[in-house]
């Protein structure tokens, strides 16, 4: 496929994170952007924590049609935005930014592409037991979502950061009228909770590239009937899908959530409708390259 000639004209759509080496959305977001012929290019930028408020300036200034946000800016640049969507707001953390004539708009497209994600193959989350391994950035979005959905939400995290699940169970039950139980991240608690779970969600990093050889869940505690979803997507067979898989447990890979919320980003950008599996596949070819 010919490579559009970058001009005057050509919007800019950007990453901002610290680092940025290992993303797979500009492979994503350029083939999209080939594919349906627009005048756009996106590029990976890494911005320091000290340097991002001049960083977000220079998106403004430059008139970036928007930009992503990744770790460890989610919650930092809400300050520098000058609007925020009520879910983004909600949630207290921002993954996509649309510039709307020189105001900065934030998005949350994680909590949505999750939710795709899962729907896409035919699970509903809806008065489900829901057992949520994490609690920082990507479980807020996750469990905002899913008990938005009428999930009955179980939240385990490690005993160091056990405060941070306490925060966003207190936050989910304030918000939805929800009970929502918190554990300390163990064998004897995971086995509790995932007795009677209809869906475990990993929204930790462990078991990413190149830890791969980690998982968040003993095999043992998997079973039949489970859904299990991963949003670990480096490799996108992670140790626990794989094993997930041999016990007879259905399995989501990160790598579905990733093109959801990329192709959310991408009609917030451009308006128009997002080529969703050509990007999957781009990121897919792209996690494969790195890999190598």
């Amino acid at each position: 496929m010919t490579v559009k000639a970058i001009t005057g004209k050509t919007r800019l759509c950007a990453l901002l994170g610290d680092p940025v080496e290992h993303t797979m959305s500009p492979a994503m977001h350029n083939a999209a952007f080939r594919k349906l012929g627009l005048d756009y290019v996106y590029l990976p930028f890494r911005v320091s924590a000290a340097d991002l408020p001049n960083a977000v300036n220079g998106m403004r200034a430059l008139n970036a049609a928007g930009f992503n946000v990744t770790i460890p800016h989610k919650v930092a640049v809400i300050p520098r935005l000058d609007g925020l969507d009520p879910l983004a707001e909600r949630i207290g953390a921002v993954n996509t930014v649309v510039n709307c004539d020189g105001e900065l708009r934030g998005y949350n497209t994680d909590a949505s592409g999750f939710i795709q994600a899962l729907r896409q193959q035919g699970v509903e989350p809806d008065d489900k037991n829901i057992v949520v391994v994490g609690a920082g950035g990507a479980a807020r979005a996750i469990g905002y979502i899913l008990a938005e959905h009428d999930a009955h939400l179980t939240i385990l995290n490690r005993r160091e950061e056990i405060e941070w699940a306490e925060d966003l169970a207190e936050m989910l039950t304030d918000d939805f009228g929800r009970r929502v139980s918190v554990m300390e991240l163990c064998f004897d608690n995971l086995a509790t909770a995932l007795d009677t779970a209809d869906i475990l969600v990993n929204a930790t990093s462990l078991g990413m590239s190149p830890a791969a050889d980690n998982s968040p869940v003993p095999a043992e505690l998997l079973r039949p009937g489970l859904v299990v979803f991963d949003v670990v997507y480096n490799p996108v067979k992670t140790r626990l899908l794989l094993e997930a898989s041999e016990a007879g447990a259905r399995t989501i890979s990160g790598i579905d959530m990733l093109a959801w919320q990329g192709a959310l980003a991408f009609e917030k950008w451009t308006g128009k409708t997002a080529p969703l599996d050509l990007m999957r596949k781009e990121a897919v070819k792209a996690l494969e390259k790195h890999e190598d």
